[in-house]
């Protein structure tokens, strides 16, 4: 069903874990409000509703697999972040029981 020739589509869901260390005022690693505008404007309105064969310019030239999607997504939104604030895993769930995590280039 995947490969049919007039495209298929998924609901995924995002989980976007990042890591550092807290701000010993606050107590907060980054503000949540700023991470969740920063996935908005980077990931989810230039996916929702699209065909990421057609519409999406980061997966241009690649298969629109679940894996490929998540390393996209990471290098999406990790220029986007303060130095202090690393992505630790993008969470991609394209179905309820199969879902990719990545956690970054391994050295």
């Amino acid at each position: 069903m995947c490969a049919n020739e007039n495209w298929h589509g998924h609901n995924y869901e995002l989980f976007v874990t990042v890591k550092g260390k807290p701000n010993p005022d606050t107590g907060f690693l980054y503000d949540a409000k700023k991470l969740s505008t920063i996935i908005k404007e980077r990931v989810t309105e230039k996916l929702d509703h699209r065909n990421l064969n057609i519409d999406v310019e980061f997966m241009q030239g690649q298969m629109c697999s679940t894996e490929n999607l998540a390393v996209a997504i990471w290098q999406q939104l990790q220029p986007h972040l303060p130095d202090e604030i690393q992505l630790h895993c993008i969470k991609l769930y394209e179905t309820p029981r199969i879902y990719v995590e990545y956690f970054g280039e391994q050295m």
